[in-house]
């Protein structure tokens, strides 16, 4: 079937993914058609989008670049909201967020780079204010995950003296995708020291630390990622650390760790993952912890919620916001159990 160009007639309940023919982009596809919506899927080349399948299930494809501002006008004419799956976001947020701007559409992202979020909050967020427009970054397993426990750990807490986040994946297969982006991110990493952002020391800190189960202890690094920035926009701590065990890191660092390969019928691999965020005020702690199946295939839901919630008119607000700042994280993720995440929150 050949690549369409955009409708006159889209349904109106059209989603655009951005990057659909990735790894990620398709599970997010996916989760929009399981939820009732109409993806559209836009990708940068044609004959890739062409052989991901899209045909078969009737999902309108649409070609644009980055580089080309009217592609992107034309890709996103009558659709509700756009999901950027196309990493580097360094190179395709900027722009998708200002065609997002432009046709006055939410715009929601699944970035775990610090520097791509920090730019939208900084470079967007007022002219997303002043036009009706929210921009969503880093809504994903890196970011929003983090931001949403951290936030439902903190509770009615208006400042913490410490935010620790730890995040242990059993292996990691990264996509293609996730080995450019390591290419080109190359941008000090910042954490939260005195209540500032601040470069991570380099060689940045290691210890043997406690992860829920079923990893428990586990040797890990700090490694912060978008969350940090997330985090920053809305939650008052003196201090936040982001903790990732090494297992994963070997298997990222080795050119020889094969992609991700599909266990199920819906294409999730067999990693596992725990993520907990334990927040400290005085001799105080609150925890908020969810663990899962397969980083990639957990941003579907993770995004797709998120755009359901604001099209539905709950979230009322305008500009650029982490997702600790406009949904209710507890509820947010509560909705997400017991399918697509094990919680233990705190209080719930």
């Amino acid at each position: 079937m050949p690549v369409q160009e955009a409708s006159s007639s889209v349904p109106g309940d059209a989603v655009a993914v951005f990057g659909a023919a990735g790894h990620t982009g398709r599970f997010v596809v996916a989760e929009l058609l399981r939820r009732g919506f109409t993806p559209i899927a836009i990708g940068r080349d044609a004959a890739r989008l062409a052989g991901s399948g899209f045909a078969q299930r009737s999902v309108e494809t649409r070609v644009a670049t980055v580089a080309d501002p009217v592609s992107l006008d034309r890709a996103l004419a009558g659709v509700l909201a756009v999901i950027n799956c196309a990493g580097p976001f360094l190179d395709t947020a900027e722009p998708l967020a200002a065609a997002a701007i432009r046709a006055r559409i939410p715009y929601l992202d699944v970035s775990a780079e610090q520097g791509s979020a920090r730019t939208l909050f900084e470079r967007f967020g007022s002219q997303a204010e002043d036009t009706g427009v929210i921009l969503v970054p880093a809504m994903a397993f890196y970011g929003g995950l983090a931001d949403l426990l951290a936030t439902a750990a903190m509770g009615d807490w208006t400042t913490a003296d410490g935010i620790e986040i730890g995040i242990a994946l059993d292996s990691w297969r990264p996509t293609r995708g996730t080995r450019i982006t390591g290419q080109r991110n190359t941008t000090p990493r910042l954490f939260i020291s005195n209540g500032r952002l601040e470069p991570l020391p380099t060689p940045a800190p290691e210890m043997s630390r406690m992860f829920p189960a079923p990893f428990g202890v586990q040797e890990a690094v700090e490694l912060s990622f978008s969350e940090t920035i997330l985090i920053a926009r809305h939650l008052r701590a003196a201090e936040l650390h982001t903790w990732l065990n090494l297992a994963p890191l070997r298997d990222l660092r080795d050119a020889g760790t094969p992609p991700p390969a599909p266990t199920d019928d819906s294409g999730r691999s067999a990693q596992t993952f725990a993520v907990e965020a334990v927040v400290r005020k005085g001799a105080e702690t609150r925890r908020a912890s969810a663990s899962g199946r397969d980083i990639y295939a957990v941003t579907a839901p993770l995004v797709v919620e998120a755009v359901q919630r604001i099209l539905s008119g709950e979230i009322r607000k305008c500009g650029a916001f982490a997702p600790g700042e406009i949904f209710d994280a507890a509820c947010f993720l509560r909705a997400l159990s017991p399918e697509h995440l094990a919680l233990d929150i705190a209080g719930g």
